[in-house]
């Protein structure tokens, strides 16, 4: 990167930590650092622009529409507004705002409207956060952020839902598993990124055995 890339880069962890300051704690500024950590991670085994990469996942949640009332506008502005007045490039902030309005779940269901090699990078690092302890961790943190129960046997989980549906849902935690967080590993785009996933969802199908195996009292 160049020294005027660094800076911004510099610039931009200033910003999203300030940003993020009181935010949830799945998605705060650890969470940003270790999705951007693990996008410098798999992009030096990849072929792409890293300054772009680097933007994408610091500023990647700078403004998660769940806690916007559902609206996916509020972070590409806030992001765009930001690196417009920090001085980068138009055609840089027209890539980052495209990862950032295409990077999430959504339920699965929902096809990109943008592709980059750039995007397949941050959206592994960010997928690889929702996997594994982290993401075992993550996800009861939130589900307690919403009040949701741990699990109840009686709501079973609903896979293939529409972004509505997905973003309105209130089921127990432990259906989060089996709606987003196991399918995961199969949906990763590098080579890099299927190998940690791989490995962090193997550890995730042990805790929910051993959760069962406690839910039912067995020794």
């Amino acid at each position: 990167m160049t020294n005027t890339e660094k800076k911004h880069l510099e610039q931009t962890i200033v910003f999203v930590k300030r940003e993020l300051k009181n935010a949830e704690g799945g998605h705060d500024w650890f969470h940003i650092e270790r999705v951007y950590k693990n996008a410098l991670l798999i992009a030096s085994e990849e072929n792409v622009d890293e300054f772009i990469v680097a933007l994408g996942a610091l500023l990647h949640d700078i403004a998660d529409s769940k806690f916007h009332d559902g609206d996916e506008s509020v972070g590409p502005k806030k992001a765009s507004d930001f690196l417009s007045e920090a001085g980068v490039s138009n055609i840089v902030i027209q890539h980052v705002v495209a990862i950032i309005e295409n990077i999430s779940f959504k339920g699965g269901n929902v096809k990109q409207k943008f592709n980059s090699k750039e995007l397949d990078v941050v959206q592994d690092a960010d997928r690889l956060d929702a996997l594994g302890a982290i993401g075992i961790a993550r996800t009861f943190n939130y589900g307690g952020f919403k009040n949701r129960k741990l699990y109840d046997p009686d709501i079973a989980p609903v896979l293939g839902m529409s972004v509505a549906t997905y973003k309105a849902s209130e089921a127990p935690t432990i259906n989060h598993f089996y709606e987003k967080l196991l399918l995961l590993k199969d949906r990763m785009n590098t080579v890099t990124g299927k190998r940690i996933a791989a490995e962090r969802h193997d550890f995730m199908e042990v805790f929910l055995k051993q959760f069962y195996a406690e839910w039912e009292g067995i020794r």
